[in-house]
């Protein structure tokens, strides 16, 4: 047993996971969120929205739910503010008359294009690292990417309409 003032070994997997939180959580990432925010004049529900919209494939609001793991009446709200905004439109399944899809206008396109720019934009952190350190860390980030649609347990990958 031990008492709350003995650390508790970690692994270098938890410990990794932990740091990369706090880079995100702690990091840049807040005022990146914000200025995304700004830039579009919405909500960060309506960020992270846009960023997972495509001009070329629909998606269904169902599926924006069960991605999310939320209730459909959040995501209709979420949509009836992207349409009000002018960033996304509803439209018919093109299969099944029952089931709306969203998807980015033109304006909700160029809106992603401009979050895309600010949260994509490298932290100054990263400046601590060489070049070969940065191709290090793109390459382990690419094969944990790959591995998170594996194992993830939360959530399907969104469903796009016409794919399977």
């Amino acid at each position: 047993m031990t008492d709350s003032l003995t650390p508790v070994a970690i692994t270098a997997a938890e410990e990794a996971w932990r740091l990369l939180q706090e880079l995100l959580i702690q990091g840049e990432m807040p005022a990146r969120m914000r200025q995304a925010c700004e830039a579009i004049g919405a909500p960060p529900s309506s960020v992270k929205a846009i960023l997972h919209l495509s001009p070329d494939e629909p998606v269904a609001m169902r599926d924006l739910a069960e991605h999310w793991g939320c209730d459909a009446s959040y995501i209709t709200e979420l949509v009836d503010g992207l349409e009000s905004n002018g960033l996304a439109r509803r439209e018919p399944h093109p299969t099944d008359r029952r089931v709306r899809t969203v998807v980015p206008t033109e304006k909700g396109a160029e809106v992603r294009e401009r979050v895309q720019q600010v949260m994509w934009r490298v932290p100054e952190a990263f400046s601590v690292l060489t070049g070969a350190e940065q191709r290090q860390l793109r390459d382990l980030a690419r094969k944990l990417a790959g591995a998170n649609s594996l194992f993830s347990s939360r959530s399907e990958p969104l469903r796009r309409v016409g794919t399977s």
